[in-house]
């Protein structure tokens, strides 16, 4: 019997240091259009012996793209303030979990005795490939060249063109965070160069639009505390006039022009959960650069009222100027309750006359707001959606975060995979036109009182389940690392792409047949397949109907 093994898994599978993961059979199971990324994974275990090193190969033919990472365990757990289902991996104690996906040297590859190890491997085809089937050898060799296990697989090439996303994906994308982990000052050029980087990597992973900080986002502050000022409006005011300064602005535009940003979201008008405060906006006053408004400052009252009567008009001029008009929102507050209907309602009714034309969203989970008028684009959390899909709002986004831990779609660390992927198929059913989500790279405590270290802490130091609160890790040279569950979303808006390309030829009925056709009940946010097999299924026979229809 072989000291060694390898075992092909999907992208949707977790494996775990000490338990064996099912593989999948040596078959093709794999397909993939022009234009996306889809991914597998090897897992391997060395059963005893002494701590060593391996060659990893992966041979496929030059039309197949082939990247390779290792997948690293990183500590998780989840509060005891969440509910949870049976459906999580581990229990409430937490553990290790795989998640960080790390450059790979492949002549390095670690022999660990006893623990099951795995990497993370992307295709992507050439777009002049021609259809048809390609094998795909892996193989772990010593350092002499023997071949310690190997397996094969195919990936079938399609060689139709995704096309590009029509839903709206955003991510909340925390400048101060990048400044703080790396220690750099705000907007310094090389500060510069990592929003960029950070950006660039969003975009290659399904995010098309990004939260522009036109004055720091009040998002997770504490009640009378500050976030590190990150403002691109530079704003004076002498008397009760203001005037802005564009300039960073400008390059913030330019900047994400650049990397493929489609849209550009204006960071929150007042306070969250209530818009009862204004945010902290500085600027320049008898000389002095001072904190203009904040925590003591009303969210209705006529010193922030006169503020944003000045401000937008010259903001949305600016837009107009640069011709990112039509493809900017704006927001009120984050995440008002029922308590807050009438501070956000007074917030509201100061900005809308002055936005006429642009599109006001938020996050939220009472219906009466949008049923009343307060918010034109409602945001539901994806376990309070249903009266929403009800009353047939006119466009409808989700979202989903922390407390989303029951039953429904979520990103934590201890759920399956397939618990991220089937967004897609579900914001496909429902006709959902955007996708929020609070944490690209939020890299601080509960209410940003202080930062931590990703790498260490996962959970915002005991705040929300692990994995919440971001998606990407903060790489040495600037750069990100992607995250395992940054690419099973991917994948998952990648299907929504698929679904309304094969939409064009078989029509809508069609496509939701066979999504729900073989399945006991229908497909919901909170009762969807618990396997991954489903999926997996499902968007090959997805992608062979596209072959055939196109």
């Amino acid at each position: 019997m072989s000291n060694y093994e390898l075992r092909l898994i999907s992208a949707l599978g977790k494996v775990f240091p000490h338990h064996a993961p099912p593989a999948r059979p040596e078959k093709e199971w794999l397909s993939v259009l022009n234009g996306e990324t889809v991914s597998l994974q090897i897992a391997y275990l060395q059963k005893k012996g002494g701590r060593a090193w391996g060659r990893l190969k992966v041979e496929a033919p030059p039309e197949i793209n082939i990247n390779i990472r290792r997948v690293r365990y990183m500590p998780g757990c989840i509060s005891a303030d969440y509910e949870t289902d049976d459906g999580y991996l581990e229990n409430k104690d937490g553990g290790v979990f795989p998640d960080l996906l790390e450059p790979l040297d492949t002549e390095r590859l670690p022999l660990i005795p006893g623990l099951w190890q795995n990497c993370w491997i992307d295709i992507e085809t050439n777009p002049k490939i021609a259809p048809g089937s390609y094998p795909i050898s892996i193989c772990i060799e010593n350092k002499d060249g023997e071949v310690l296990c190997s397996a094969k697989t195919s990936v079938k090439a399609i060689p139709i063109e995704l096309p590009p996303a029509d839903v709206l994906h955003t991510r909340w994308f925390h400048v101060d965070c990048l400044a703080q982990y790396y220690g750099v000052d705000v907007f310094s050029e090389r500060h510069w160069e990592i929003i960029e980087n950070f950006a660039a990597y969003a975009v290659q992973h399904g995010i098309n639009a990004l939260l522009t900080p036109i004055h720091t986002p009040p998002l997770d502050t504490e009640v009378g505390g500050e976030r590190l000022t990150n403002q691109l409006l530079d704003v004076s005011v002498k008397g009760e006039t203001y005037s802005f300064g564009f300039e960073k602005f400008e390059r913030w535009v330019a900047m994400c022009r650049r990397v493929g940003v489609e849209y550009f979201e204006m960071a929150h008008l007042f306070t969250q959960w209530g818009a009862e405060h204004a945010p902290k906006i500085m600027g320049t006053k008898n000389g002095e650069y001072t904190r203009l408004f904040g925590w003591d400052t009303e969210a209705a009252g006529p010193e922030y009222a006169n503020y944003l009567r000045q401000m937008l008009p010259a903001l949305c001029a600016k837009l107009r100027e640069l011709g990112i008009a039509d493809k900017t929102f704006f927001h009120i507050s984050d995440e008002p309750g029922p308590k807050h209907f009438e501070s956000y309602t007074n917030a509201s009714n100061i900005v809308r006359p002055l936005l006429e034309g642009y599109k006001i969203v938020d996050a939220l989970t009472n219906y009466d707001f949008y049923q009343r008028g307060a918010v034109g684009v409602p945001i539901p959390a994806v376990d309070h959606i249903e009266p929403f899909l009800e009353g047939d709002v006119d466009e409808l986004w989700c979202y989903n975060c922390c407390v989303q831990s029951y039953k429904v779609p979520n990103q934590f660390f201890m759920l399956p995979s397939f618990r991220s992927r089937i967004l897609g198929v579900l914001m496909y059913k429902y006709n959902i036109a955007g996708f929020l989500h609070w944490g690209y790279n939020f890299y601080n405590c509960m209410h940003s009182v202080y930062p931590v270290d990703p790498y260490i802490t996962t959970d915002a130091d005991g705040t929300f389940p692990s994995g919440d609160s971001f998606m990407v890790y903060p790489g040495k040279d600037g750069k990100p690392l992607a995250s395992l569950r940054l690419m099973v979303v991917q994948e998952a808006f990648n299907d929504i792409r698929a679904l309304k390309l094969l939409e064009k030829s078989i029509g809508r009925d069609a496509v939701l047949a066979l999504i729900e056709g073989d399945l006991e009940e229908p497909l919901t946010f909170k009762c969807f397949p618990q396997s991954e097999e489903y999926l997996l299924s499902l968007r090959h026979r997805v992608n062979c109907m596209i072959e055939k229809h196109m």
